[in-house]
């Protein structure tokens, strides 16, 4: 059975003690970073060794505990009542904050996308200010999506692109639907009903693993069939770094509306009270609005 929350927001701001969770946290980050770019270099140089991979899903595993204990901690601090008003309002300051370095996250890839579409492949094709640049491969033809690279023997280009209007299309629905359904199932929770709410949140996340699984058959897909991969010139680069990344946020945000939908199931959150989940909308939110950019500057355009 769990703990009733206490009603009431303590007067002082809890300061909680010293804690394993940040060490873990840097010694974890460091290892799966680490281990992923020593992957990547010896991928690159013909290296075999396995060490980089277990050094990764070391760095995989520490990770998963930190975060699956420190948060742990952090819901049992906030079952107890020792939250105040104060550190409610720190935790949205810092959700905020957290969601606007996002945002610079992603408007670096789209920077790097605008400058190669707008900027560099014109001038290799002999347009613009820097048009001079043609002279290093004469006759190349800059058209974007940029199926044949100015060197193609070192870098040949895709066969093929991937359609808007098919899977990316059904993609945006339902992520546009997926909004829909949390917003729904928050109304229901400040309206104290908790089975709609369930509800709702349940059909979100079943959304949100719909629109991964597409977007694992579109990798195969692209990487098999129209031979678009990272390798395959600034276009592959550019594809599989924007819509990786944020495979990668819409992975992180079903893991936390699913953790979310579990707190619901065992009667955590008071319609007054349930920043958890407003936390987890917000990102959720933030997430669908990062694809329709994708979808129009990276499918459509």
């Amino acid at each position: 059975m769990s703990q009733t929350p206490n009603p009431t927001h303590p007067p002082h701001y809890y300061v909680p003690h010293q804690s394993k969770w940040p060490i873990i946290a840097t010694v974890a980050v460091f290892s799966l970073l680490f281990g992923l770019a020593s992957i990547l270099h010896n991928s690159q140089v013909g290296g075999m060794s396995s060490i980089p991979s277990w050094i990764m899903l070391t760095g995989l595993g520490l990770t998963v505990y930190m975060i699956y204990g420190w948060f742990s901690n952090v819901i049992q601090e906030s079952r107890q009542g020792l939250y105040s008003l104060q550190l409610d309002r720190s935790f949205r300051f810092g959700m905020a904050w957290f969601i606007f370095s996002e945002v610079m996250f992603f408007a670096a890839f789209f920077g790097a996308l605008f400058y190669a579409r707008v900027l560099a492949v014109p001038w290799l094709g002999g347009e613009g200010e820097k048009g001079i640049s043609n002279q290093l491969w004469e006759g190349f033809s800059a058209h974007w999506p940029l199926l044949s690279n100015p060197d193609p023997e070192l870098f040949p280009g895709p066969s093929g692109t991937i359609p808007a209007w098919q899977i990316p299309f059904l993609n945006t629905v339902i992520l546009v639907t997926s909004s829909f359904t949390v917003t729904l199932a928050h109304h229901a929770l400040k309206e104290n009903k908790r089975t709609r709410c369930a509800q709702w949140l349940a059909l979100t996340v079943a959304l949100g693993v719909i629109f991964l699984s597409f977007q694992l058959y579109e990798y195969r897909h692209a990487y098999h069939e129209l031979q678009l991969t990272l390798s395959s010139g600034i276009y592959g680069s550019t594809f599989f770094m924007l819509t990786g990344f944020h495979g990668a946020h819409v992975t992180i945000g079903t893991i936390m509306l699913t953790v979310v939908l579990i707190r619901i199931l065992k009667g955590h959150f008071t319609k007054e009270k349930h920043f958890g989940f407003e936390a987890s909308a917000w990102y959720w939110h933030f997430v669908d609005v990062v694809w329709l950019l994708l979808f129009t500057f990276v499918y459509v355009l």
